[in-house]
């Protein structure tokens, strides 16, 4: 069988598959509607349907949270350099949703992405009419990808990233990934590293730009208040950011082993629809709580007593970075690749990370060779290197020495954005 004839037949298997799910992924949509109800909104676009819109806007698709966060940074300069620039920004969650539409201006259009089967596609990209379109970080959409080939759409994957497990699970679908891959006009990768796995995986052309979340700028109100509580707080406080699924009860256990008096535990689970969830793991474990979301505009008089403080809202983790004396970073005390690494630089904020952060290796390294970060075994290791930086009055030093060190490290990484700007409107004109 030609290489070919091989792709044709991979995408076919995997459109027929994706057809056959589709009742199952809009009941999916429906279901966790109960927790964020966003999911129920437009959901007719989920399959490509939708007003028509205005032709030849830059298309950026940010699929959560995070990513939109650091499309902010390349949507302010793509207007910087092209002030009359429209936009058309799709998501995938609720999250990415909410956060993108803050990003809009007159003229511009957001949208859910289209699930990726072949008609679906095909009305998204009839209504949609877009000059270019640039996915964030790692997507890969085989229809939708395939269909913008056809019709001479470029495609840029911007702050791209690829770990060597991904590289290798494509490499066992090469028949469907490979000419997906080939379908990117370029790749603007964050590392070398990213760039060679890019082009190993089948993208034509891969530019080293660094990495965009380097360019994002924590809101100096939330800075200016969480620093205002820390200082009115009369304990230290460990920051336990972005938390993942089954790394909280073992954090948990170890903080309700160390002798009193405690630091603050301030915990921010990373997905929303988790919150109530790790609200109910706290009292489980018989520590006393108090929910940021009960207390939106001032410290909560209970603070003093309670163990842990939930972090259960959006967007303010740069106020939770100022809040803290230290920070372990989720994601990366169980085999799930580590959080951004860089917000918490960005924001001043000493990082303690576990084993695994192979999503940000390089930031990781280069934040631990800065001085900014240091790397623990495990959580246990991490929780009390953590208090001690936290709590211990000899090593206010040491602390000091990490912020400072952090904030040099987020200011010497910046530019990636005006690199990635300037790229993508030269594949716009292409």
């Amino acid at each position: 069988m030609t290489r070919g004839a091989a792709a044709l037949l991979a995408r076919g298997a995997y459109s027929l598959v994706l057809r056959l799910a589709t009742p199952a992924y809009l009941l999916r949509l429906v279901w966790r509607s109960r927790r964020e109800p966003l999911y129920r909104h437009a959901l007719g676009e989920r399959l490509g349907f939708g007003p028509k819109a205005a032709p030849g806007r830059l298309w950026i698709h940010a699929v959560s949270l995070g990513e939109t966060r650091a499309a902010a940074a390349l949507v302010d300069e793509l207007r910087r350099q092209r002030p009359d620039l429209r936009l058309l920004l799709t998501h995938g969650t609720a999250t990415g949703r909410a956060a993108g539409a803050a990003l809009l201006q007159a003229g511009d259009a957001q949208a859910w992405l289209p699930y990726d089967t072949p008609g679906a596609v095909r009305r998204f990209l009839v209504r949609q009419r877009p000059r270019c379109g640039v996915l964030m970080e790692t997507e890969t959409w085989p229809n939708l990808m395939h269909a913008m080939r056809v019709a001479g759409m470029p495609l840029v994957l911007a702050n791209a990233r690829l770990s060597a497990r991904s590289l290798a699970k494509g490499e066992r679908l090469a028949a469907l990934m490979r000419p997906a891959a080939e379908c990117i006009t370029i790749a603007l990768a964050q590392t070398e590293a990213d760039a060679a796995r890019l082009r190993a995986a089948g993208v034509p052309e891969a530019a080293v730009l660094g990495n965009l979340k380097f360019d994002m700028s924590p809101p100096p109100d939330l800075l200016e208040r969480g620093r205002a509580w820390r200082a009115a707080l009369a304990r230290p406080v460990v920051l336990a950011a972005s938390t993942r699924e089954g790394e909280e009860p073992p954090l948990l256990a170890a903080w309700r082993a160390l002798a009193r008096p405690r630091p603050l535990l301030l915990l921010v689970p990373r997905h929303p629809q988790r919150f109530t969830e790790v609200a109910g793991l706290v009292r489980a474990e018989g520590l006393a709580l108090v929910r940021r979301s009960e207390h939106p505009d001032a410290l909560p008089a209970a603070i003093g007593q309670a163990d842990v403080w939930l972090g259960d809202t959006l967007g303010e983790m740069p106020l939770y970075y100022a809040l803290a004396d230290v920070a372990l970073l989720g994601g990366s005390f169980a085999p799930l690749g580590g959080q951004n690494l860089i917000e918490a630089a960005a924001c001043g904020c000493p990082l303690l990370m576990g084993p695994h952060t192979f999503n940000f290796a390089q930031a990781a390294e280069l934040a631990i060779a800065a001085g900014a970060a240091a790397r623990v075994p495990d959580l246990d290791a991490g929780v009390r290197r953590a208090v001690a930086l936290a709590a211990d009055a000899q090593a206010r030093a040491d602390r000091t020495a990490m912020a400072a060190a952090a904030l040099a490290f987020a200011h010497r990484h910046r530019g990636a954005a005006a690199r990635m700007a300037a790229t993508v409107l030269e594949a716009m004109r292409a």
